[in-house]
C-alpha cells in the first residue's frame, strides 16, 4: 500500500473567480474498452454502437480494428465516434471480429499519434490493443523495452512493444495469448485490454480490478466491453464481469479463463468513482445497479448531512440520481433547478479570456420560476476545482434563490489519481488545500457538507449484494498499488513524449481500404494533424 504525504504535494493553485471551465468540477473519465467476436455478423456495426454506448468515457478520440481472418483493418480519429465513422466506412469494414475504443487522454497527449486501438506486426502476426486505465511503471517497461524517451507516446504504446518483443522471441511458435501470458504480469498500475489477432478476441483486466471490463453473449458470438450497457445496444445477453487478474480468450471453441496474476491475486479494488461519477447510470458493477447506487447516496447524505430548505436540485446530468434520493429520505420536494444545454456535451473548451464569465451559463442556465424566493438544497457528486461550482452558485442567486446549500454525494477529492483518470494535480485540487469551510466561503454557499466515505460504501453496498472493495486513493491517500511520488500525467508526457514526425508509425502494417474510403479517411487525419501542430 502506498501512501503520498502531505509534504509532498504540488504547490496549491488558488482558482480566480473567472478562471472557468465547464468540466474543471468532474474528474475527467478513463476510456472505453470494447470487443465482439461474431462470425456472420456486421461487427464494424456492432463495435459502432458499441462505443456510442461508452462515449462518455471517452471524446477526445474514437477507433476500430477488424479482422477478417487473413488481415486487420485499423481506423481511428479524432472526435466522438459519430464523426469518427460513416456508413461506407463501416460497409468496407467486414470481418468476424473487431475491437473498439473511446479515450479520454491520463498518459500522453490528445493526438491522433495517441489515439487507439494500437497495432503492431510481428513476423506477419498482425495484432491491435486497446486499453482503459494506466500504468505506473510505464517508465521501467519503456527501459527494459529498449525504447528511448522519443519513441514512447503512452503507456499502451509501451504494452504493444512489449508484446512485439516477446512475439518476436517465440519465432515459430508466437501467439498473442502466450506473449500475453508473459508481459501482462510485468504492468504495475490499472488496465482493462482488449486485444485481437487474426482470429482471437482477449479481454484481460488488472489484478486490482481498477477498473471494469465484462463479458457478453450474442446469438453466435461473445462481447467484451466496459460497461454493460454497451452489450444491451446490441442486443447482447450480460454474463458476468472478468475477474480481477483473468483473460479472456475468444476464439471459434468460444470463451476460456486463464489467471496470469494467480500467485498476487489480491482484493478487487475498483475505482469507487465508477460507482460516484464515471459508469453510465444504467451500468452494473458488482452485481449492483449503479443508479440505485447514486440514489442511495443521497439518501445517506440527507441522513448524515440535514438542511431546512424549500426545493432539492441535482446538478445535470450525474447530481440527479442522488437528488432525487436527498429528496425521499428528507421528504423536501423535488424540482429541476438548472437546464443544461446538451450540445456542448462533455468535449465543450471553454472560450476565450473575455468570455470565460459566460462560459458555466452557456453549459447550465437556472430556472428562474422554480427558484426565485426559495431556500434551495443542490446536490452534486463532486467537486474537484470549485470554479465552475462557484459561478452555478453566483447564478442561483442572481435568479432569486434565498438561500443555496451546497451538498456534495461523496467526500472531499484531496488526491490525484494514477490509475486511469485524469484529475491534475494535488496542488489543483481545491480540497487539498482548504478546509470544508474554507471551501463553503470561496464557494459562496451558505452551507456545505460531504458525504462521508463509510457512508458512501454503505450506499454502494445497498446497491446489491456479495463482494465490493473499492479504490478510494483520491479521498484518501492511500495508494493500493504503489507509485512514485513525483508521479503524475504531467510528468508522464514529458518522459514519453514522441516527435511530431513519428506520429502514425504505429500503423504502418494496416491494410489499405478501398482508394475512396482511404482518401477521405487520410484528408480527415490529415486536418486533425494540422491542427494538432497548429
Amino acid at each position: 500500500m502506498g501512501d503520498v504525504d502531505a509534504s509532498d504535494a504540488d504547490e496549491p493553485h488558488h482558482p480566480e473567480v473567472d478562471d472557468v471551465d465547464p468540466e474543471d468540477d468532474t474528474p475527467k473519465e478513463a476510456c472505453g474498452v470494447f470487443g465482439v467476436y461474431a462470425p456472420g455478423q456486421p461487427v464494424a456495426h456492432l463495435t459502432y454502437l458499441g462505443l456510442f454506448a461508452l462515449q462518455h468515457r471517452g471524446q477526445e478520440s474514437a477507433g476500430m480494428a477488424v479482422s477478417d481472418g487473413e488481415s486487420i483493418t485499423v481506423i481511428k480519429e479524432m472526435g466522438l465516434v459519430a464523426n469518427a465513422f460513416d456508413e461506407r466506412m463501416l460497409v468496407a469494414l467486414s470481418g468476424h471480429l473487431a475491437i473498439g475504443h473511446v479515450r479520454y487522454s491520463t498518459t500522453g497527449s490528445s493526438v491522433w499519434r495517441n489515439s487507439q486501438p494500437s497495432y503492431r506486426d510481428v513476423g506477419g502476426i498482425g495484432f491491435a490493443l486497446g486499453h482503459n486505465g494506466n500504468l505506473v511503471n510505464t517508465r521501467q517497461l519503456a527501459d527494459e523495452a529498449g525504447m528511448l524517451p522519443g519513441a514512447v507516446a503512452s503507456d499502451t504504446d509501451v504494452i504493444a512493444e512489449l508484446l512485439s518483443i516477446e512475439l518476436g522471441r517465440e519465432g515459430a511458435h508466437a501467439s498473442l495469448e502466450s506473449a500475453l501470458m508473459e508481459v501482462v504480469p510485468r504492468l504495475e498500475g490499472a488496465f482493462s485490454l482488449t486485444l485481437q489477432d487474426a482470429d482471437h478476441l482477449i479481454g484481460v483486466r488488472d489484478p486490482n480490478g481498477f477498473r471494469p471490463l465484462c463479458l457478453g453473449r450474442l446469438d453466435n458470438g461473445w462481447v467484451l466491453a466496459s460497461e454493460s450497457p454497451a452489450l444491451d445496444i446490441i442486443g447482447a445477453v450480460f454474463i458476468r464481469e472478468l475477474d480481477p487478474g483473468e483473460m479472456v480468450v475468444i476464439d471459434a471453441d468460444g470463451p476460456r479463463s486463464s489467471f496470469p496474476f494467480a500467485a498476487e491475486r489480491t482484493d478487487p479494488t475498483l475505482c469507487i468513482f465508477e460507482f460516484v461519477y464515471f459508469s453510465r447510470p444504467d451500468s452494473r458493477l458488482y452485481g449492483r445497479s449503479v443508479h440505485q447506487a447514486r440514489i442511495h447516496m443521497g439518501e445517506q447524505l440527507a441522513e448524515q448531512m440535514p438542511v431546512d430548505a424549500d426545493m432539492v436540485m441535482g446538478v445535470p446530468e450525474s447530481g440527479l440520481p442522488a437528488a432525487e434520493g436527498y429528496s425521499r429520505r428528507s421528504g423536501i420536494p423535488y424540482g429541476q433547478g438548472l437546464v443544461k444545454n446538451r450540445y456542448i456535451g462533455r468535449t465543450f473548451i471553454a472560450p476565450s479570456q473575455e468570455l470565460r464569465a459566460q462560459a458555466v451559463r452557456m453549459k447550465l442556465n437556472p430556472l428562474r420560476e422554480n427558484i426565485e424566493g426559495k431556500r434551495v438544497v443542490v446536490i452534486d457528486d463532486s467537486i474537484v476545482r470549485g470554479t465552475t461550482t462557484r459561478a452555478m452558485i453566483k447564478m442561483l442567486r442572481e435568479a432569486g434563490a434565498t438561500e443555496v446549500h451546497m451538498r456534495v454525494s461523496s467526500p472531499p477529492y484531496r488526491w490525484p489519481c494514477f490509475y486511469g483518470m485524469d484529475t491534475g494535480t494535488r496542488g489543483e485540487l481545491l480540497a487539498a488545500n482548504l478546509s470544508v469551510e474554507e471551501i463553503r466561503d470561496f464557494l459562496g454557499a451558505d452551507t456545505l457538507a460531504y458525504l462521508s466515505l463509510d457512508r458512501l460504501v454503505s450506499a454502494i453496498d445497498q446497491a446489491g449484494t456479495g463482494q465490493a472493495g473499492f479504490c478510494d486513493a483520491c479521498l484518501t491517500g492511500s495508494y493500493p498499488v504503489e507509485i512514485p511520488v513525483s508521479l503524475g500525467k504531467g510528468v508522464l508526457e514529458g518522459e514519453l513524449l514522441v516527435p511530431s514526425d513519428a506520429r502514425g508509425r504505429i500503423d504502418d502494417g494496416v491494410r489499405v481500404l478501398p482508394v475512396d474510403e482511404a482518401a477521405a479517411i487520410g484528408a480527415r487525419r490529415a486536418e486533425a494533424e494540422a491542427e494538432d501542430r497548429s
